[in-house]
């Protein structure tokens, strides 16, 4: 594939992750966010949550589920988003609320405080909010729960990028408070290096204990 059809195809995918965001303004709803999480699967560390608004004249190509995108990618989109956003905040929940209320309960928690932080930065509350495979009963926003959004809807895309770095970041911090569980690579994952490092240090204090009562 040349340059100019590679960015030819990424001009049309922009425009075909843009569909739902431009309807919903089309409906009078002028600020929609696209929330998403990472973090749910790890043995270590927080959820994080991020929710974005994008501006309707939003033209970043390469926007996309984050996991489809290299570290280098993420990163320089993550700043991109950053700059554009109309308004983004970003949520988390530790090991600790993780163990006690469990992954999922935590994941929307997490989702509620991204929310919170971006209506902060707004001024106001958005007035619809785009989940990515995720309802949740206590935000009482108009939204909806799409389905793989963030290979979808931009919004929601823009928000797993910015969860996803943010996340990333921590966990190369906590390599190095906490050595020996190689965090910087498998960013709080269960890889063989990281239960190599349990099996020889214990847990550490991020770990989720509920995540690990069947290790031996």
């Amino acid at each position: 594939m040349t340059k100019q059809e590679r960015l030819q195809k990424q001009k049309e995918r922009l425009i075909e992750m843009r569909v739902r965001e431009e309807q919903l303004h089309a409906e009078g709803y002028k600020y929609v966010a696209g929330v998403d999480e990472v973090g749910r699967g790890p043995l270590a560390g927080p959820v994080v949550t991020a929710a974005v608004i994008l501006p309707d004249d939003f033209d970043v190509l390469g926007v996309d589920d984050s996991k489809k995108l290299s570290e280098k990618k993420r990163d320089e989109l993550f700043d991109i988003i950053r700059e554009k956003a109309v308004a983004y905040g970003i949520g988390m929940a530790d090991e600790s609320v993780i163990d006690d209320i469990n992954i999922l309960q935590a994941t929307k928690l997490a989702m509620r405080r991204a929310l919170d932080q971006l209506a902060e930065n707004l001024g106001c509350k958005p007035d619809y909010v785009l989940f990515d495979a995720m309802h949740i009963d206590e935000v009482d926003i108009p939204q909806e729960a799409i389905i793989k959004g963030d290979s979808k809807v931009t919004a929601i895309a823009a928000a797993s990028i910015i969860a996803k770095v943010t996340r990333d970041r921590m966990m190369v911090e906590y390599a190095q408070e906490y050595p020996g569980y190689a965090f910087e690579k498998n960013k709080g994952y269960g890889t063989k290096a990281h239960y190599e490092g349990i099996r020889e240090q214990g847990m550490c204090p991020i770990h989720r204990r509920s995540f690990l009562k069947n290790l031996k």
